[in-house]
């Protein structure tokens, strides 16, 4: 599959924790994986915003049930392209999720636009 975003990072989006996980391709065309846990808290709303520029993400896919994602989005909407993904519509294969693996899996369906 064709690589659109050679930057970029995947939130999964709960009540009390966001768990981002970024990938990031160089020149080679390598691709390294950076996972983190961030509270929901404004100050670590700020953190993650920083963690997230220190990596030169661009574009940013984030899945969410219900209201938890608008504080995120609000924060980081002027940094980075925002997409809002359905969590119906990006579920992955069923059996032993987490946090971790979906927040890579919906970096990896966003690097390819999907």
């Amino acid at each position: 599959m064709e690589v659109l975003y050679k930057q970029c990072a995947g939130l999964d989006v709960h009540s009390e924790t966001i768990v981002a996980c970024v990938l990031l391709e160089d020149d080679q065309r390598n691709v390294t994986k950076e996972t983190e846990t961030f509270p929901t808290l404004t100050k670590d709303l700020f953190r993650l915003l920083k963690w997230l520029e220190d990596r030169q993400v661009t574009h940013i896919a984030m899945e969410s049930t219900g209201i938890y994602w608008k504080p995120i989005y609000n924060i980081l909407e002027d940094y980075f392209d925002i997409t809002l993904a359905n969590a119906q519509r990006i579920k992955n294969v069923p059996g032993r999720k987490t946090d971790v693996c979906d927040a890579e899996w919906i970096a990896k369906l966003l690097r390819h636009g999907l």
